[in-house]
């Protein structure tokens, strides 16, 4: 579809210069762009009646501060293509982060459109990219799909069934008898986009909005928000999270949108400081107790007194009734998971109150398995699943079951290079030692070294997170483009039985297992954690179960992961590139000691599918028997181009210019890196790499100090073999 982006100075001569150079638009279908360059403000819009809509926008206080207008024009535009195009517009540059804009968030609900949505799409790429070039956009569309501005961003378009809700909020708090309005819903049914949505809503000035932008089934909503502010007035309200890291997180995105601020969310605690008229409580079901609280007692005790309530019985779930006029709690009984998170009891109590009102969200929006992959999930946990059962169709759902934690390592490293935003979760088997010593690791299988995650605020975002193994904590609340999940060796499955099995031993989250007695209620919450983590992935989710028996009763239900044929096939080596081909260099790469680099001549090329940026990646053969737990001798092998980060734990493609023979040149080997502060036989203390031989036969490790290190160089990152 063709179109243009016309640019004018947003003045008094602007009319004239529609009416002269775009005659044919005036009652036309178009988008527009309002913008001020230097505060970085804007309003986006369509309209089918250019000339009245930009003269009622020069009437605004607040869009008088904007000079500019750029027209987005198409004869191919129609009433849909417009509403589409709009609605991405505001969310992906509200995401973008170059402009706050000063669009209210209602009236972008999902349309009826005359064609397919993807059509648009392909129109809405081409005007992104022209953006871009005017230097109105900076990021790419695929960038700000991973970003935390456009998960959960107040623009975002609601279902119907979120419609339903945010209806039933608002008249909730127009209804005087009702103090609490508990919407239910499972991980990944929009909990979150509501809550912050809703959030924008209420602190949006009513002038933002344009009653006849809006959809029939939206004005009503409209017209109980004008009832809503008049009740009001200008709320005294806060978004409550009470995990950190998700609160760090949502924290960040408020403080880049217009009207919002980072103050905004706040913790459990910081509810005793002040009353509130609205309370609007996201992941409700990690709210506390006076259960296992560690080095919280103290502050939660004081904090229930403060309230004038018994610190034993009271809760956090008390102090937002008690703190608040009104409030909306979004719950899910089975993200419940330690015995410090308010009862589901408790949650019952509430909702059978006269003062409750109660909502249900059931559509799935995260993962693209749908419902069914959700079922599937709560079918193979609860035990209601056959091998003789109709097989659940998930679709096109990348769902796997692996053998080998290294390949599954692996896999993850290659869909974080395609899709970004991969990475590996872990139930509580493993102590954190790595916390005060960055030179061990914390989750060892077989021949697999990982650490825990190095950070607990925001950890998904954090610079080394693919490098690393996030927890039920470090990732609750998170959307994940795709999640390798390890079920550590306290799960297990008795099949005389048929039942689970849950080692306490195992189990090392003390404030998680402490004052439990019965192993079934230990049980369920270790099962809610992986359910949970099992919804972390949108585009798909690998699993490795560490206990033989348990991975057996999977694999009766979950594909097991295979390399694909075309790695099996024989390589073709071709003289010039193509779309899908990676650089391979004629080095013969020893798995042994470092050895003399071959000459490799001009580079050839070897086609590799489904990488995203093929030009990070190269390809060269590996010979030896000192990595044949992993590479077998004469294997070729795939590497990422190393460009920084955390290199433990991995295995990596290392030169050693000079390290042994200074006459030889440049030395080269692959190895399993790691990297520790140590102390001499002297007492000196110095750095110290250790190069790690991962074999069936004897090798002695590679120890570099010194003077050695000077010239070692750190080239690639195995990724897998090709062939």
């Amino acid at each position: 579809m063709n179109f243009s982006i016309r640019q004018y100075p947003f003045d008094n001569n602007l009319e004239s210069e529609i009416i002269d150079n775009h005659r044919d638009f005036l009652n036309w279908p178009l988008v527009y762009f309002l913008e001020e360059n230097k505060t970085k403000e804007a309003y986006v819009g369509e309209t089918t009646d250019v000339l009245s809509r930009l003269k009622t926008h020069s009437k605004s206080e607040r869009k008088q501060k904007l000079n500019t207008v750029n027209l987005i024009l198409s004869d191919k535009f129609n009433k849909s293509a417009t509403l589409d195009v709009e609605s991405n517009l505001i969310k992906y540059i509200s995401a973008d982060g170059m402009y706050s804009l000063q669009n209210g968030n209602l009236g972008i609900s999902n349309h009826q459109y005359y064609q397919q949505k993807e059509v648009y799409w392909e129109l809405f790429k081409d005007i992104w990219c022209e953006l871009k070039s005017l230097g109105i956009a900076r990021h790419s569309l695929h960038d700000i799909d991973n970003s935390d501005l456009f998960k959960y961003s107040p623009y975002k378009s609601l279902s119907k069934e979120q419609i339903t809700g945010l209806r039933m909020i608002l008249n909730c708090l127009l209804d005087d008898s009702t103090k609490v309005n508990l919407i239910q819903g499972g991980a990944g049914t929009g909990k979150s986009i509501l809550a912050i949505f809703l959030f924008k809503l209420l602190k949006t000035n009513l002038n933002d909005f344009n009653e006849s932008d809006f959809d029939e089934n939206d004005k009503d909503i409209f017209h109980l928000l004008e009832s809503v502010k008049q009740k009001y007035g200008d709320l005294n309200m806060a978004l409550v999270i009470p995990m950190a890291s998700f609160r760090q997180t949502i924290s960040n995105v408020f403080k880049n949108i217009k009207g919002l601020s980072s103050k905004m969310v706040i913790g459990p605690s910081e509810i005793v400081k002040q009353k509130y008229d609205l309370l609007i409580v996201d992941e409700g079901h990690r709210l506390r107790r006076r259960v296992n609280l560690g080095s919280y007692f103290g502050t939660f005790d004081k904090n229930s007194e403060t309230l004038g309530l018994d610190k034993y019985t009271s809760s956090e779930l008390d102090w937002v009734q008690l703190q608040s006029t009104k409030s909306i709690i979004f719950y899910d009984q089975f993200q419940s998971i330690k015995p410090s998170d308010v009862s589901k009891e408790s949650f019952y109590a509430l909702k059978n109150l006269p003062t409750t009102r109660n909502e249900k969200l059931r559509t799935q929006f995260r993962v693209k398995g749908g419902n069914n992959y959700v079922k599937l999930i709560h079918h193979l946990f609860d035990r209601s699943i056959n091998i003789d059962d109709p097989k659940i169709n998930i679709g096109f759902y990348d769902f796997k079951l692996f053998d080998d934690i290294n390949e599954m390592v692996n896999q993850i490293q290659l869909k974080e290079d395609q899709k970004g935003l991969s990475r590996m979760i872990a139930g509580f088997a493993w102590e954190w030692i790595s916390k005060n010593d960055k030179s061990k690791f914390d989750i060892v299988i077989e021949d697999t070294f990982l650490q825990w995650n190095s950070t607990d605020k925001d950890w998904v975002n954090s610079s080394n997170a693919i490098n690393e193994v996030g927890c039920i904590h470090t990732t609750q609340g998170y959307d994940l483009n795709y999640a390798g999940i390890i079920i550590g060796p306290e799960l297990d499955y008795d099949f005389s039985t048929q039942e689970f099995i849950i080692y306490k031993d195992r189990y090392k989250d003390k404030n998680g297992k402490n004052s439990i007695n019965d192993s079934k209620v230990l049980l369920d919450y270790v099962i809610n954690i992986y359910k949970t983590i099992l919804l972390r992935g949108i585009e798909g989710t690998y699993i490795y179960v560490s206990n033989h028996n348990l991975r057996k009763y999977f694999s009766q239900f979950i594909p097991i992961y295979q390399e694909k044929d075309e790695q099996q096939a024989p390589l073709e080596i071709l003289d010039e590139p193509t779309e899908n081909t990676v650089p391979f260099y004629d080095l013969e790469i020893a798995a042994g000691s470092f050895s003399d680099l071959q000459s490799a001549g001009d580079a050839k090329f070897i086609e590799v599918h489904n990488l995203n940026l093929p030009h990070d990646y190269f390809i060269c053969r590996v010979v030896g028997e000192s990595m044949n737990k992993v590479i077998p001798n004469g294997s070729f092998c795939l590497f990422r181009k190393y460009t920084g980060g955390s290199r433990n734990g991995l295995i990596t493609l290392v030169e050693g210019s000079d390290i042994f023979d200074s006459e030889t040149g440049a030395h080269y080997t692959i190895k399993k890196y790691s990297s520790k502060k140590a102390v001499d036989e002297e007492g000196w203390h110095h750095e110290e790499i250790t190069l790690e031989p991962l074999s069936t036969k004897t090798y002695q490790p590679i120890i570099l100090r010194d003077e050695e290190m000077l010239n070692f160089k750190v080239i690639g990152v195995f990724v897998k073999v090709v062939r």
